[in-house]
């Protein structure tokens, strides 16, 4: 069945058609509450999906897989120069940056410079981890990422008093950009600095001190909008913490381990939507437990309505506390869905079923 899955998501990989060149998975950006859906040529897609697929491979011992992964990865990567930062640094952006096509195939946002994005450490984090950065490139991410930290030039505005001195990282390398704390983007990040074994600094500490905390207070569970900015919904939040925290067991998360087993166990008991089972699933199966299984060789691409990984809040940016209380209403969101992430999240539970990892 995994191999099935495989060679599923292969076959959905762009050969050339419109909007997405060859070797990007096909994405689209929406908001139904407007009737909004176009097209989106990103890389995030493409770089979380091979990301995902190569944490596959290291579990499996079918070399015809590993040929299939590898093969899919190789064209993933092939396009990330498109989106590398516009003066040939080694960070990179969500959309394609020389010229800048910020909001592609759009009627509107695409003719304002207001518009464009900086790049992000989230992007940035999943390059590095699909490619093979040398030594000099990870010192020099190392000694980049501070510079945009909060406290660096600017303080943090848009989150909880008590974590407006920590010194985490922001989601944005934009020099005048505002600061961000988004605890998804942080466990990418950190698990980027974790997997090459660069060492810890008070940012570092900080960032994970903000991951441990949302979910000590519960916040990731009553406001996940606040905590994670992009994955605002509590099963993207815990997604994505258990796999740094599965990965690496960084002792600063520790003393939420229990804690994320009974809040995942409980709300996979409620989940209605039958993708928020599957990554809850997962993160369950990574922490050692073994939940009923979910019947995936039923899935089809009916399934996926509905569901989405990544969004962005139109209003986000805007640090006015009015805004910002407006910034949380589904109206202001675009929602990023892309079907064969969806297909690799269920080869990702199958693998992890599997295996028992």
């Amino acid at each position: 069945m995994l191999k099935e899955l495989i060679t599923k998501i292969s076959s959905l990989q762009s050969v050339g058609q419109p909007y997405f060149p060859p070797g990007l998975f096909p994405s689209y950006r929406s908001n139904s509450l407007i009737g909004y859906h176009r097209p989106d040529t990103t890389m995030f897609f493409s770089a979380i999906t091979a990301f995902t697929l190569q944490s596959i491979r290291s579990k499996e011992a079918d070399t015809a897989i590993w040929e299939e992964i590898d093969a899919i990865v190789a064209k993933v990567v092939a396009n990330y120069p498109l989106f590398q930062n516009k003066d040939g640094l080694k960070t990179y952006n969500f959309w394609q940056t020389r010229p800048s096509k910020h909001f592609p195939n759009g009627y509107l946002f695409r003719h304002f410079e207001h518009f464009r994005i900086p790049d992000d450490v989230d992007d940035t984090a999943l390059a590095y981890l699909t490619t093979s950065p040398t030594p000099e490139e990870l010192h020099w991410l190392k000694e980049k990422l501070p510079l945009h930290a909060n406290g660096t030039r600017l303080w943090i505005k848009n989150t909880y008093p008590d974590y407006r001195r920590l010194r985490a990282y922001s989601t944005w390398f934009g020099k005048n950009m505002y600061i961000e704390f988004d605890a998804c983007v942080l466990s990418n990040l950190l698990y980027c600095i974790f997997k090459y074994q660069l060492p810890l600094n008070q940012h570092d500490e900080d960032s994970l001190t903000y991951i441990r905390s949302v979910i000590e207070t519960d916040r990731y569970l009553t406001e996940p909008f606040r905590c994670a900015h992009q994955y605002p919904r509590t099963p993207l939040i815990i997604y994505h913490v258990v796999r740094l925290l599965a990965a690496f067991d960084p002792p600063q998360l520790h003393s939420v381990r229990d804690k994320l087993i009974r809040d995942t166990t409980a709300l996979l008991q409620k989940a209605d939507h039958p993708m928020d089972r599957v990554i809850l699933a997962i993160s369950l199966l990574r922490l050692g437990e073994r939940p009923a299984r979910i019947p995936i060789e039923n899935y089809t691409a009916a399934d996926f309505k509905g569901f989405y990984f990544f969004i962005a809040g139109l209003l986000t940016a805007y640090e006015h506390p009015l805004l910002y209380r407006l910034a949380i209403h589904p109206l202001m969101h675009m929602h990023w869905i892309c079907e064969a992430h969806n297909w690799t999240l269920l080869a990702e539970y199958q693998c992890l079923w599997e295996t028992g990892l």
